[in-house]
């Protein structure tokens, strides 16, 4: 079974958890394992934090039922609030529920997931049994995606065939243009949120910046995406909460890159590095990772 090999692959080339996660299946009867909530303020990219025993403080809320988020969401609109709901296919138990019975299972969810993203998906999901910081959303993300960036591009590598490799290179290349557009449209509203404008000013240059990146999107879409709609949905709700949340899986992507060189693209070297810092005060963890 192809995520069983996938399962092994984690374990003996990536080094990842041995244990009985993603192992078995399940079906949620419903298309998204939990719905996230996410807030900002009007003029801020700073996402809402919500805090809970053992996962310490994270930047989202999440639901097993749509309606409970979407109750939630109204509510935080009504405080002014820019909000954000969307779905996620898979959750992490982080190992720490005890026996086979508790682990993380395939989920109907995700399982029909192309062979690259679901590749993708599993390690990512794995990663966060290495290594979790229970205050810093931005570090645990960005290490996790890290993880899936770097072994999804080696299983296909290695094992995916020319089809799998095909298919995952055109997604990805959108994911990266993506990326791309949504990165420099956050830098540009970061820099306009400090700045010195009034606040009125400050909306008036904001709803141009989203007006223009929604625009680039449907260049995007008639050109080198060809006719590509995946994204559409993301664009037309685009808000301060959605494009503040594709930072948390992305921001700091380059820097563990850049460490799991230093440890001679060692992974269990890397893991130890990570676990280190995790381990540290927040502040000191940015400081140290960014150097």
């Amino acid at each position: 079974m192809l995520t069983q090999r996938m399962r092994d692959f984690a374990v003996r080339e990536l080094h990842l958890p041995d244990n009985a996660s993603y192992r078995r299946y399940a079906d949620l009867q419903r298309n998204a394992a939990v719905w996230n909530v996410v807030a900002t303020a009007e003029l801020s990219l700073t996402l809402q934090t919500w805090c809970f025993p053992v996962v310490g403080c994270v930047g989202y809320r999440g639901y097993f039922d749509r309606a409970d988020a979407d109750a939630e969401a109204a509510a935080l609109r009504s405080q002014g609030l820019e909000v954000n709901v969307y779905g996620v296919p898979a959750y992490s138990t982080l190992g720490k529920l005890p026996g086979a019975l508790f682990a993380d299972p395939l989920l109907n969810t995700f399982l029909r997931y192309p062979e690259g993203e679901l590749a993708r998906l599993i390690f990512h999901e794995l990663s966060h049994q290495v290594a979790y910081a229970a205050d810093d959303t931005v570090f645990n993300e960005s290490f996790a995606t890290s993880v899936e960036r770097m072994g999804g591009a080696r299983w296909l590598a290695e094992r995916g065939g020319e089809p799998a490799r095909l298919e995952y290179a055109q997604f990805d290349a959108r994911r990266n243009d993506f990326r791309s557009l949504t990165r420099r449209v956050r830098d540009q509203l970061a820099a306009l949120f400090q700045s010195t404008a009034s606040d009125a000013e400050k909306r008036k240059e904001k709803a141009v910046l989203m007006a223009q990146m929604r625009a680039e999107h449907l260049a995007l879409k008639a050109g080198a995406w060809a006719g590509y709609t995946g994204f559409d949905a993301w664009f037309a709700n685009a808000n301060n909460a959605s494009l503040g949340v594709t930072a948390a899986y992305n921001e700091l992507v380059p820097e563990f890159e850049r460490l799991f060189e230093r440890e001679g693209r060692d992974f269990t070297r890397f893991y130890a590095q990570v676990q280190r810092l995790a381990s540290l005060p927040k502040t000191q963890r940015r400081a140290e990772l960014k150097n």
